[in-house]
């Protein structure tokens, strides 16, 4: 099996992974079904995963807007305004 380190490990890698033969060895059927089933699931997180990052980002987005909207309506403190009702 071939996996460069440092890569990401890809649902393909996993689909793709082959194995020295060897007497007594593993069920070739067991194994192969397994890899498929770790391969969905990589493939189910890697889509997650996507969808989160974009979501992450929209909602920046957002946030920058709202604040270059709102950049007048700062907070002042009580100790910025000499007329202040809140100063002591």
């Amino acid at each position: 099996m071939i996996y460069v380190s440092g890569d990401r490990l890809r649902p393909h890698n996993v689909r793709a992974a082959a194995f020295d033969t060897r007497w007594r060895g593993l069920d070739p059927e067991q194994v192969h079904a397994y890899l498929n089933q770790l391969a969905d699931e990589l493939d189910r997180l890697h889509r997650e995963l996507t969808t989160a990052n974009t979501e992450a980002e929209r909602i920046r987005q957002a946030l920058r807007q709202w604040q270059s909207r709102h950049t007048a309506c700062r907070f002042t403190g009580p100790d910025s305004s000499p007329n202040s009702r809140w100063q002591r």
